[in-house]
């Protein structure tokens, strides 16, 4: 088994002044392209602390991802650190200098000396296009380990992992196969509930189920090798079945995604009015590219489950859209959802649990509640339904 590790660098990430997204968005995406990471290491900006653990990690790895300390400032150590412990010199890369001047050029400013920095890279090793920024990217062997030094722009490092990375991962380990990896997402049941029903499925040799929870939703992965799919195909139907009226999307569309693509297949346009939620609904469905037409955030008012009805059936004249969707106040633990369609109109009030969760987290559980109940309907499935914890206190269609 090839040992993957990634090393993240810097002050600011060591102390937790800046989340490291870089760190979690590589480890996905090596999982998925067959390079599963066996480890990960923070080390701040301290040249012998680098330098040291440079050394101590190519002993034990395969391939090491070094993730920040490319740029042009003291603190940016990576270049020196990796020179140090090969016990290499650094040298000027003259086809990079040359590549950032024209950078600067282009953009009618002058390259600060500052920059020069960024193109001195270890004696002897190769170096890795950074398409996209200043900061030369360069590869090294390491007593067992190939690594690879990268920036930490998450734009820059994202494109040179996808682009130059993976591709020479690919041609030096070959035999490597990206696994199998079933997803489906369910709302509105515990993840010990689903454990429990899914614990004595019989899986696979090599095959496991994974959770993973997010507040609102439940992930279920079926994970296994390349020669496994077959098998897990067939034991994935019975998932389905456990996850049953709980479950939302298959894959990893995500469901603003999902109701954009069926609005626009109908085609069906959408008007939203929204208080509780903020505006988090218009946010999700917009940057899905859903169709929408007028989205209106108010602020919060008393309002009967009947006197949302009307508002959200007067909405549809107002806006000339096909489909409304209110999310009302929240109030005593209660709010009303209505649904305004070409056929019909569906309107809920839903009583919530003890206040629990921060309130980002509850306007995201009722955008789920909304955004589920227009799922159902584009679905043909009936639009109402507990959802555990979530009741539903009153309900009519018209």
């Amino acid at each position: 088994m090839l040992k993957v590790e990634m090393l993240s660098t810097g002050d600011e990430v060591l102390h937790g002044q800046i989340v490291d997204t870089n760190a979690a968005w590589l480890a996905d995406y090596l999982f998925e392209n067959g390079f599963p990471m066996t480890r990960r290491n923070t080390v701040g900006d301290n040249l012998e602390a680098l330098a040291a653990i440079l050394q101590e990690r190519s002993q034990q790895a395969d391939i090491v991802i070094v993730n920040g300390g490319l740029g042009p400032t003291s603190d940016d150590l990576s270049a020196e650190a990796a020179a140090k412990a090969a016990g290499v010199g650094l040298e000027l890369h003259e086809e990079w200098l040359a590549h950032m001047e024209q950078f600067f050029s282009s953009r009618g400013r002058v390259m600060a000396p500052s920059n020069r920095k960024q193109a001195m890279i270890p004696a002897g090793s190769e170096m890795v296009d950074n398409p996209v920024g200043t900061a030369c990217g360069f590869a090294m062997t390491l007593n067992r380990a190939v690594i690879f030094f990268t920036p930490g722009v998450p734009s820059e490092f994202r494109q040179m992992v996808q682009q130059q990375i993976v591709p020479r991962l690919r041609q030096r380990f070959p035999e490597v196969e990206p696994p199998v990896c079933l997803r489906l997402t369910t709302f509105g049941r515990s993840e010990s509930d689903l454990a429990q029903s899914l614990d004595s499925l019989t899986l696979p040799p090599g095959v496991v189920m994974g959770y993973r929870s997010s507040m609102p939703i439940i992930e279920l992965k079926l994970t296994g090798p390349a020669k496994a799919r077959e098998a897990m195909e067939a034991v994935w139907p019975k998932v389905r079945e456990v996850a049953g009226e709980s479950l939302i999307f298959e894959g990893t569309e995500g469901l603003p995604a999902q109701l954009a693509r069926r609005l626009q297949e109908k085609p069906l346009r959408l008007s939203l009015s929204e208080q509780f939620t903020a505006g988090l609904l218009a946010l999700q469905l917009r940057s899905a590219g859903a169709p929408l037409l007028d989205s209106e955030v108010l602020t919060d008012r008393d309002e009967t489950l009947q006197e949302a009805a009307q508002r959200a059936a007067a909405l549809v004249q107002k806006a000339g859209s096909e489909l409304t969707l209110v999310v009302g106040a929240m109030r005593d633990e209660q709010l009303n959802i209505v649904l305004c369609t070409p056929v019909g109109l569906h309107a809920v009030r839903l009583k919530f649990s003890a206040n629990r969760h921060a309130l980002r987290t509850r306007q995201e559980v009722c955008a789920m509640m909304a955004l589920n109940m227009l799922r159902r309907w584009l679905n043909d499935a009936p639009v109402t339904s507990e959802h555990g914890w979530v009741q539903v206190v009153e309900a009519f269609s018209q």
